[in-house]
């Protein structure tokens, strides 16, 4: 009974109501998530431009492990949606348990070998001399937690896949507060450095792990993960990986395009590493939020897809690009006006990591409203099942424009190549998810159309 209350509200709500109602939780579940590294960049920036510039060098792998978290989550959730909007139970609970134990073992495997190698790694994550040792401080913990990190963020994904997304929320938010309440105290009261912050992250994603296990398992209204519905078979693999791998692209993708960052600022010094380190999460927060806000629409979509439902389909893509634009245009305004105040917050006592990241950030603030249209029509591949489409949109921001782009134009523009490649990324991505957006909406029409004769 439960369960078709659900399947009614999904079809039935209106868009303007539904979309908000799941996507609000969803964004908040999503700040906080970048909030972690954030307070880290923060409170670890205070030590001095190195230690800043190793939490950017670990940034890529964080990206490494919310690409497992978020490939097995994201391909697991679209599954489930799609097959509750069929009230196919049984598959649902075959996907949901299938997926949280593989990103479990996944990220048990990525913190072996990790620590086996860290020394090997730090440096190919484009760490310097002077960065590599506090980088290696922050990731060895940072790889400790990896296995129950993966799990969290499968979690997460799939208890918002069936509309579940306030209880999402509340695991990630308490978590967020725990680790900005944790930084400062084991930073600077009981003197552990970067360490300190790395440790503050794994207990409060640890905390989170719980709370969203509890959320999901012993209490009523959400799929149970259950080690008897797992089924390692070749059908339900693929369908996690059909819409799942386009977030192993983005998420992998980013990893990969940070240590090429990372490696083409390395020649300008420590403070350019900083500096595109304090932007990279400054733009992953705001980013963070439209993310938040698509992996709202993406349930809708997928749920009204498998039930027919075509005309709410675009509804719900048009409500979610208008209202996602509008909200970038405001805080990409914000942000270009007050980019070195904000980049002062990080390193005050610094100036050339405030020019060179007050530049960088000026220039994506150009492009970011941009962003609104490109993750919606990714996200609608992805919930729709589209998965080559899906995986095209994905690749194009961090693969296919940025990576060559950071490669070249740094050789042609010195250090302004680094700081315009990702503004430049972002808006040939717009152009490229402009002509994939145009042939799904047609579809969609058609089979509305269709639907309405027959």
């Amino acid at each position: 009974m439960q369960n078709d209350n659900k399947y009614d509200m999904m079809i039935g709500t209106p868009i303007k109501t539904l979309i908000p109602k799941l996507a609000v939780p969803t964004i908040i579940s999503m700040l906080i998530t970048s909030i972690y590294n954030m307070a880290d960049t923060f409170f670890v920036s205070q030590i001095g431009t190195s230690a800043a510039g190793a939490v950017g060098v670990d940034f890529s792998l964080m990206a490494m492990i919310q690409a497992i978290g978020f490939t097995i989550g994201v391909g697991s959730g679209s599954f489930i949606s799609r097959s509750l909007g069929r009230k196919d139970q049984k598959s649902a609970e075959q996907v949901a348990a299938t997926g949280f134990f593989t990103a479990l073992f996944l990220g048990l495997l990525l913190s072996f070998f990790g620590l086996l190698y860290l020394d090997e790694l730090v440096m190919f994550l484009g760490a310097t001399e002077t960065i590599a040792p506090y980088a290696k401080d922050y990731g060895r913990y940072i790889l400790i937690g990896a296995p129950y990190m993966c799990g969290s963020f499968v979690l997460n994904v799939v208890l918002r896949s069936q509309g579940n997304a306030i209880r999402s929320m509340m695991g990630i938010t308490v978590g967020g507060i725990l680790n900005i309440i944790l930084d400062p105290i084991l930073i600077f009261g009981f003197n552990m450095g970067i360490s300190g912050a790395a440790i503050a992250t794994i207990i409060s994603q640890f905390i989170s792990f719980i709370i969203l296990f509890v959320q999901t398992n012993y209490i009523d209204g959400s799929i149970k993960i259950r080690i008897s519905n797992i089924n390692f078979s070749f059908k339900i693999y693929k369908e996690i990986l059909r819409t799942g791998l386009p977030t192993f692209y983005r998420q992998g993708l980013a990893s990969a395009a940070t240590v090429f960052l990372n490696t083409s600022a390395t020649p300008y010094g420590d403070a350019a590493i900083a500096a595109v380190s304090i932007v990279t999460r400054i733009t992953l927060f705001l980013y963070s939020a439209m993310i938040g806000f698509g992996q709202g629409y993406m349930p809708v979509a997928g749920f009204n897809y498998s039930a027919k439902q075509y005309s709410r389909v675009i509804e719900a893509f048009w409500f979610s690009v208008r209202v996602s634009a509008t909200f970038l245009a405001l805080v990409s305004t914000i942000f270009f006006i007050f980019a070195p105040q904000v980049i002062s917050l990080f390193r005050g006592d610094d100036l050339e990591v405030i020019r060179i990241a007050s530049r960088t950030l000026r220039f994506q603030c150009m492009v970011l409203p941009l962003h609104s249209f490109s993750i919606i029509t990714n996200m609608t591949f992805q919930s729709l099942g589209f998965g080559l489409k899906a995986t095209l949109s994905s690749s194009a921001r961090q693969g296919i424009f940025f990576i060559p782009g950071i490669l070249i134009l740094p050789k042609l523009f010195g250090l302004t190549g680094i700081e315009i490649t990702q503004a430049l990324a972002d808006a040939l991505t717009f152009v490229l998810c402009l002509f994939l957006a145009i042939s799904i909406l047609r579809d969609l029409k058609a089979q509305e159309t269709q639907e309405a004769i027959g």
